[in-house]
């Protein structure tokens, strides 16, 4: 199988890495084509396959198309590539608000995978949701789940919509986190602790916690209860959470990062 990865940014690299790491493309059958030439050196350097700085006919031989750039660029995009693509590639797009229709429409192609891939793809422990055309046969669709796995995990949902949802939950979601890691590294720090023993603190909390949530079948809720003691101070903390009503809020903030996915979606 060869695989065309079109934009070699964080998320371009990611994949590139990802599928070369898991042996499931060879460096001969990878190629990228990056339009910065500043950018086009540097990937070149990591000698991570074939890195073409315009659109040719070595497009054609693709099995597989990733459309890995910004997606303010895919007007450019789609006039540069478009003359080189086959009705029989697969699309798979990585770009955030740009819906298959659109791209079906610019490439005249109707084998089109949409994904949203997370942060955390970066080092293997991503989370990405995918959906398809009609078009794409089955055999196509767990190739490229495999290709995704490379990254971390991966959910197929039959809906489009449910991309803006992923986008909202899984996509944004890193950023809870860290918000939810620096408040507590705020409120050490207040107690006494050090910057380095506030993050120490911190990090391996949370490091803990999700290894005790993948290891035992166990939901947070019962966690929540194990760590809370009658009269404790877990249970103080979350007496103080609940007056605020943080759950609550919390949610529609998420909620709010759904309302704002589906206007860009709208937009692409």
């Amino acid at each position: 199988m060869k695989i065309l990865i079109v934009g070699g940014g964080n998320m371009g690299l990611t994949f590139a890495k990802g599928f070369l790491k898991t042996h499931i493309v060879s460096k001969e059958n990878m190629l990228i084509l990056e339009k910065s030439p500043e950018k086009a050196v540097q990937l070149r350097k990591l000698d991570i396959g074939t890195v073409y700085g315009e659109a040719g006919d070595y497009i054609k031989s693709a099995d597989l198309v990733i459309l890995a750039v910004k997606p303010q660029d895919i007007n450019g995009l789609f006039s540069i590539i478009e003359p080189y693509i086959d009705a029989q590639q697969v699309i798979l797009s990585i770009m955030a608000g740009v819906k298959m229709e659109t791209i079906a429409s610019q490439l005249g192609s109707e084998k089109i995978i949409r994904a949203m891939p997370n942060l955390p793809a970066q080092i293997g422990s991503g989370m990405t949701v995918f959906t398809s055309s009609e078009a794409v046969t089955r055999i196509e669709l767990v190739m490229v789940q495999n290709l995704l796995n490379s990254t971390g995990k991966s959910i197929y949902k039959d809906s489009e919509e449910m991309i803006d949802a992923s986008t909202a939950i899984s996509g944004s979601g890193p950023a809870y986190v860290f918000f939810f890691m620096q408040s507590l590294i705020e409120a050490a720090k207040g107690m006494g602790f050090s910057q380095s023993e506030a993050e120490l603190l911190t990090f391996q909390t949370f490091r803990g916690a999700v290894e005790l949530v993948n290891k035992n079948d166990i939901s947070c809720e019962d966690w929540i209860n194990k760590v809370s003691s009658r009269g404790g101070t877990t249970e103080a903390a979350f007496s103080k959470l609940k007056q605020s009503d943080i759950s609550t809020k919390f949610q529609l903030a998420v909620n709010q990062a759904l309302v704002r996915a589906k206007e860009l979606s709208e937009i692409g």
